[in-house]
């Protein structure tokens, strides 16, 4: 992936002590679980919200930029390759969600003003990372993982 966020079950010592709980259980399932709400949370970013984690709202397209493009276009959203780029992957006890597009790096931490006019001198409009919301909704589906689990053994 050429730009990622990782998200290890270790950085929840809440959620750690009650998977530690459950032995040699296989945490890929819930790993699993994670990546993909993480993963959605990252597409819905782009698609809908359109505001970095903090709740920054993105810049708006500058006016010559605005005029290149036409109904089906909004912010980060073009033909669909972006969002469609955004994937997750399971790395031991880790998830990593990211995209393999270069060009998503440029968009989420944006360009500087010595960069080429165009696609690179380009406001940063973070699409990755964790709000205090999503963290709760990936709070919430490992918690009802663990139950589960927890209820079985």
């Amino acid at each position: 992936m050429s730009i990622s966020l990782q998200f290890s079950l270790a950085s929840v010592a809440r959620l750690q002590e009650r998977i530690n709980r459950l032995g040699d259980v296989n945490r890929k399932e819930l790993l699993e679980q994670l990546a993909g709400v993480a993963e959605s949370q990252t597409r819905r970013r782009i698609s809908e919200d359109k505001e970095s984690p903090d709740g920054e709202p993105w810049q708006a397209w500058s006016a010559d930029y605005a005029a290149t493009r036409h109904g089906g276009h909004s912010l980060l959203e073009g033909e669909g390759d972006l969002i469609d780029s955004v994937t997750s992957e399971i790395e031991g006890d880790e998830a990593l969600i990211g995209s393999n597009l270069v060009y998503f790096a440029i968009h989420n931490f944006g360009g500087t003003p010595d960069m080429a006019p165009g696609p690179a001198a380009i406001p940063a409009r973070q699409s990755l990372g964790f709000s205090p919301d999503n963290l709760d909704e990936i709070e919430a589906v490992a918690d009802r993982w663990l139950d589960k689990h927890l209820e079985a053994a």
